[in-house]
């Protein structure tokens, strides 16, 4: 009988390819499933690429059936949070229904474990800047709202199955893998490290600081940064608490501190060596002044510990992909 595997989704974009070289340096079998809109092929660095669409159910059963699936772990999405307030048919569509999708499927094959990609963006805009676990749950976008359904969805299945979940809400992710194999090659992205970094190698003319009236201390937004390295060992540890008989759960991914847009760019200015060309601009509809992971309890239950929390270190492995892209 021949080993089973672990199905990865959007395992081809930039968190879903470094938890699967993660996966592939510990060993397991794997099976990616990507569609490659946003995830580039040569970023899966072990096991099978499919091409094709998570809401894809025949697809989906054909190869959890051939490849004896035990776990799925789900990145699939849309991402974009202004796209998702301009379409958000286009988000509930991708994010929800394909998510849908892929839960009855597992259902269908017995399915024994799920990690689930969600975000801080289900928290909306807490009150006092710190996101627990058990904050309520007030999405101000759809982006939001569609990862929020899943949680819902996945909660309700696990109750009803034998399927147990981790849930994992990220917080401002950033980095590329200290080796230099791997990176964030998303088209047009939106976070602010990526983006100034982008800016420090020329590839785009400026960035933008979007409010400097913020009640904080600098005046600008305050966001918890985490390393993509550090978050990719998070899903490998929550695999092996599920492997071990974990329950069902829902866990922030940060670091439990925040850092300010001026610091950020501050420490791209350090890093590169040279200025960068910073625009001052009106506040975003719908930006918190303040979100800090409460990041305890991942740390606890995981026994996770964070080998990144270094704006320097997270920096420098940024710029050095955008430097290595730049030359390519």
């Amino acid at each position: 009988m021949s080993k089973s595997s672990i199905l990865v989704t959007g395992g081809a974009g930039y968190i879903g390819s470094h938890v699967v070289r993660q996966l592939g340096e510990a060993g397991e079998n794997i099976v990616v499933l990507d569609n490659l809109t946003t995830g580039f092929a040569d970023a899966v660095l072990y096991g099978k690429l499919v091409v094709g669409d998570t809401g894809d159910k025949e697809l989906v059963s054909a190869i959890m059936q051939e490849h004896q699936v035990e776990t799925v772990i789900h990145f699939a999405a849309h991402t974009i949070v202004p796209e998702s307030v301009a379409d958000p048919m286009k988000y509930y569509r991708n994010n929800t229904c394909s998510s849908r999708n892929l839960l009855e499927c597992c259902q269908q094959h017995g399915v024994k474990h799920f990690i689930f990609s969600s975000t801080a963006a289900v928290y909306g805009i807490p009150q006092d800047g710190l996101a627990r676990e058990d904050a309520q749950l007030a999405p101000i976008n759809p982006y939001g709202t569609s990862k929020l359904m899943t949680e819902w969805m996945l909660r309700d299945l696990s109750v009803a199955s034998d399927l147990t979940h981790v849930a994992l809400r990220y917080f401002n992710v950033a980095g590329s893998d200290p080796q230099g194999r791997i990176g964030q090659n998303t088209p047009k992205a939106t976070l602010l490290i990526k983006v100034a970094c982008e800016a420090a190698v020329g590839k785009r003319d400026s960035i933008a600081i979007y409010g400097t009236d913020y009640p904080t201390p600098d005046g600008t937004g305050i966001r918890d940064y985490i390393h993509v390295e550090d978050l990719a060992s998070a899903h490998v540890k929550a695999l092996a608490y599920l492997r071990k008989g974990g329950t069902s759960t829902t866990l922030n991914c940060g670091y439990g501190h925040g850092i300010s847009v001026r610091e950020v760019l501050d420490m791209v200015q350090k890093v590169n060596g040279a200025q960068l060309n910073i625009r001052e601009e009106a506040r975003r509809a719908g930006d918190p002044p303040t979100l800090i992971a409460g990041a305890d309890r991942i740390q606890q239950l995981l026994d996770w510990k964070p080998q990144y929390d270094d704006l320097e270190f997270i920096v420098k492995t940024s710029l050095d992909w955008e430097r290595k892209r730049a030359k390519q």
